[in-house]
């Protein structure tokens, strides 16, 4: 069966496509007609730890399910690893500007999810995923209390 945990550090796209296509309830014989492929190669996609760009939108047009997200948030959280102390040009700096909002609601609940479940602390998801102090915080004053 499949793992309904779910971590953007280690995710295995197979293993997120079969669990939308059991969520969807979609008959193998469909998806093999679909992809024009024996049933033994759709499960070799399952079992794979990344599919090529014309196979994952194939299967985002499937399943409407946007997979690229998963890779996007991804590389919002862990592909970036500057620090604050390194050294780089202002042109370097200035063509960072633009980021505001590049969080999305999922990857600020999956954030909040960690320090309500005291999975993290605050300072460790500053450290380990580049957060600004003051956007973590404000993210618990405007999130965490209305829950409450």
């Amino acid at each position: 069966m499949i793992e309904k945990t779910f971590t953007f550090k280690n995710f295995h796209i197979g293993k997120l496509i079969h669990f939308k296509v059991l969520e969807n309830k979609i008959d193998p014989s469909c998806i093999c007609s679909f992809f024009n492929c024996e049933e033994d190669e759709l499960e070799k996609m399952y079992a794979s730890q990344s599919l090529g760009l014309d196979i994952l939108l194939s299967w985002s047009k499937l399943l409407h399910y946007d997979f690229f997200r998963v890779y996007s948030q991804y590389l919002i959280l862990y592909g970036r690893r500057t620090t604050a102390g390194a050294k780089s040009s202002k042109k370097n700096i200035k063509s960072l500007e633009f980021r505001k909002n590049i969080y999305s609601k999922g990857i600020i609940d999956f954030i909040l999810e960690l320090i309500q479940k005291e999975k993290k602390t605050t300072k460790q998801i500053i450290e380990e995923y580049g957060i600004p102090s003051s956007t973590l915080h404000t993210w618990i004053k405007k999130y965490i209390q209305i829950k409450e």
